[in-house]
């Protein structure tokens, strides 16, 4: 007779959307498919409710995923100055200083020259500050990162597998494989899927032969 909870096991995991070279990605709401994935630490970007596209008009209850993130592992993820509100108290606070920044705060709506990392469950935290220009490399997506400031989060990580369960057009995924990590992304939209596959294509070797990644202490004097 059949494993009864082996095939409801198997029933419900998600089928990858893309798997290749220790990276994989899942199309679908992260609320259905982080139970089913593991990772050694969650890198994430959410939306920030700010109205900069459709996925962007309120943010997705922190309650409804934060909590089974944290059980995954150690969370960092972006929020915004107006946004950690959101947010359950960090255990730190890791600001990303933009360098070179020409934003002003203004009537204090939330655009700064810093942008607060939440963190929760980090053993430790050698640096807090990642100064890093707000140039990202793609226009594929509304709010993008810059590739070279996610090399700088993830190199303040544990060692393992990352998870980045509002993947966006792929930058966490794409920093990994520069860097030589496992990665998981999950995304709610096909397009961007889609157009994190094709970076992910474009990212064809690690960056072995550039200049190696600023240690943690060396952020500061960027």
């Amino acid at each position: 007779m059949a494993d009864l909870p082996a095939l409801r096991e198997a029933v419900a995991k998600p089928t990858p959307y893309y798997e290749h070279a220790g990276i994989t990605i899942y199309h679908g709401d992260c609320r259905d498919i982080l139970p089913h994935v593991t990772a050694d630490v969650v890198v994430t970007d959410p939306p920030y409710g700010m109205g900069k596209a459709a996925w962007d008009v309120s943010i997705v209850p922190v309650d409804s995923w934060l909590p089974t993130a944290r059980r995954i592992g150690p969370v960092l993820l972006f929020c915004g100055n107006v946004g950690a509100r959101d947010y359950p108290f960090a255990d730190w606070t890791v600001a990303w200083v933009r360098a070179g920044s020409v934003q002003r705060n203004g009537a204090l709506r939330g655009f700064s020259n810093w942008e607060p990392i939440l963190t929760y469950g980090l053993a430790s935290l050698s640096n807090d500050v990642v100064a890093c220009p707000n140039f990202p490399d793609t226009d594929d997506h509304p709010t993008p990162k810059p590739t070279a400031l996610m090399r700088k989060v993830l190199a303040l990580c544990p060692t393992g597998t990352i998870l980045d369960p509002f993947m966006g057009s792929g930058t966490t995924l794409v920093a990994a494989k520069q860097l030589g990590r496992k990665a998981i992304g999950i995304e709610i939209e096909e397009r961007y899927c889609e157009i994190a596959v094709k970076r992910l294509a474009q990212e064809v070797l690690p960056l072995e032969s550039s200049k190696p990644e600023p240690t943690q202490q060396e952020f500061i004097h960027d």
